[in-house]
């Protein structure tokens, strides 16, 4: 039961990035391509982390795969944050 359960994960998280590939490509504007990208990669990523700590057997791998995560996490909002803001000061300056 558990193993079934962590393919789900792991294949809801795939699904989830392929989602965000695709709004990458088809949205119109940067910043809608931003919110699309870090909104599903971070939800793809904490599914796949999920899906790894069910079929895992050892804590500290777990632990590693949550800080991994929570990393991802931090690195995603600021590189989006700094992309955005970047973009802004540019369209300010034009």
């Amino acid at each position: 039961m558990i193993d079934v359960l962590s393919a789900l994960l792991v294949l809801a998280g795939v699904g989830f990035y392929l989602t965000g590939s695709i709004g990458l490509l088809r949205l119109p504007d940067l910043y809608s391509r931003l919110h699309a990208l870090t909104k599903a990669d971070n939800l793809g990523l904490g599914l796949l982390v999920a899906g790894l700590a069910l079929h895992s057997q050892e804590l500290l791998t777990v632990l590693k795969l949550l800080l991994i995560w929570l990393a991802v996490l931090a690195a995603s909002a600021a590189s989006a944050h700094l992309i955005a803001r970047h973009a802004r000061r540019q369209e300010t300056t034009s």
